[in-house]
């Protein structure tokens, strides 16, 4: 018989499912049958507690699972029929006006929407290079440097300096009363590294072991510390130790120390060079595939799905209680979170996601072998033993879904920029990686 579906609105659909009475109650007598050979009750041997004690204690539960698995046949081959995609899962709710020996039901659903995919050659692309310069070849040395940096006292005449590690001791007040988490005793940081806030950083500058000092603080309107954002504190320092840094020549046994056999400053230079391109690689990729996936949502029409839209919220507030979690905070799990905060992120996942299908499907944009195994590659050339995490990844479907969705996903920036308008703009490297 065909299948009746019903418009509500935009995506949302109904059609009425019927079940046989019969059918329903053989397949309850015949569960509830087979659950008599082990369920165990007191005064009875096992296998041999009657019918009507396992009816009354196990009938509604049994007689519950059996609708729902006729239902869900039922539901499953109308839509095959009616060749819907469904979106989501089903709302099933009884009907009154049943055919004689049957129980009827609706069921309510959302359609996967038409996706109307625009004109991509009337979109603006901004794609952005970079290169890797001597500069930034001559910071990431000089990191390398202070990741191997070693402190011995300062003489007891000099003040603080560019670098130096200070311990103190302090004490803030605004309006002469003591506020939270303005107070420490052995504090150390290290001055000109951005680990304290400006102002407090210089006043520390040039002070003496010993020496103590009151100065101003003007909280920023953006303060972490909510309490005293936008607020002016003073504070009294006292300094307990100041340690001088001391940087490793950049010599032979230095390079070494980093695993370069070759412990010369060119193999050094080529060496960090390679990495920051790289970086650079992925980086550049990250942004432009961003850029394309802009323009492809803006070029599409598409209606969407609620059930999609609350999946991905779960999703996301799941996440934010994870990361809640990890964070250390208490009772995460029942944390208050707005889901609606997360609305606007989960109505474009699910409308990237949908364009993004629809534009693989049409243009054949699907991961090939070779692509999947050359990402594989790439990721690995980072790692001391590259052949063992290229075997890691394909030891694991799970983690090559992941590595086959990042190259579907090249592919499409890739299709995107190659039809679009593209403008192509030069990103100095210290802008790319600080954005």
């Amino acid at each position: 018989m065909a299948v009746t579906v019903e418009t509500l609105e935009k995506l949302e659909r109904r059609i009425t499912l019927t079940i046989p009475a019969d059918s329903l109650n053989t397949e309850v007598e015949s569960r509830l049958k087979k659950l008599s050979r082990t369920v165990k009750a007191d005064g009875f041997r096992p296998g041999k507690v009657p019918m009507s004690v396992v009816a009354q204690r196990y009938g509604w539960s049994v007689q519950n699972e059996v609708m729902n698995d006729q239902l869900g046949r039922a539901f499953a081959s109308a839509a095959n029929e009616a060749q819907l995609r469904v979106a989501g899962t089903p709302r099933v709710t009884p009907k009154e006006d049943a055919p004689e020996g049957q129980l009827a039901f609706d069921a309510t659903f959302e359609v996967y929407p038409e996706v109307k995919l625009g004109e991509l050659s009337a979109v603006e692309v901004e794609r952005v290079t970079s290169e890797v310069t001597d500069a930034a070849i001559d910071r990431t040395v000089d990191i390398l440097r202070k990741q191997r940096r070693t402190f011995a006292q300062r003489p007891a005449a000099e003040g603080a300096a560019e670098g130096d590690r200070v311990t103190i001791d302090f004490e803030g007040k605004i309006d002469g009363e003591p506020f939270d988490g303005g107070k420490a005793e052995g504090f150390q940081f290290l001055i000109g590294e951005g680990q304290m806030l400006e102002q407090f950083d210089k006043a520390v500058r040039g002070m003496k072991v010993g020496e103590s000092k009151t100065f101003p603080l003007q909280f920023p309107e953006d303060y972490h510390g909510k309490d005293v954002a936008g607020k002016e504190a003073d504070f009294l320092v006292t300094t307990k130790k100041i340690e001088a840094q001391n940087l490793p020549e950049v010599d032979e046994a230095f390079i070494k120390s980093l695993g370069l056999e070759d412990g010369t400053v060119d193999a050094l230079r080529a060496d960090v060079k390679k990495n920051l391109e790289r970086e650079v690689k992925f980086r550049v990729l990250a942004r432009n595939k961003s850029a394309a996936m802009d323009a492809l949502v803006k070029v599409a029409e598409l209606d969407l799905p609620k059930a999609l839209i609350d999946s991905e919220l779960e999703r996301l507030v799941a996440s934010a209680r994870e990361d809640l979690k990890q964070r250390g905070m208490k009772d995460a799990d029942k944390a208050p979170i707005p889901t609606e905060i997360f609305t606007p992120q989960a109505e474009r996942r699910v409308r990237l996601g949908l364009v993004v299908a629809e534009l693989v499907k049409s243009n054949n944009l699907q991961a090939k072998p070779e692509q999947l195994q050359a990402h594989i590659e790439e990721l690995s050339q980072s790692y001391e033993k590259p052949t063992e995490v290229v075997r890691w990844y394909l030891s694991d479907r799970q983690r090559m879904a992941e590595v086959e969705a990042v190259v579907i996903e090249n592919n499409v920036a890739e299709h995107v920029l190659a039809n679009a308008k593209v403008v192509e703009k030069a990103l100095p490297f210290d802008e790319l990686m600080t954005a």
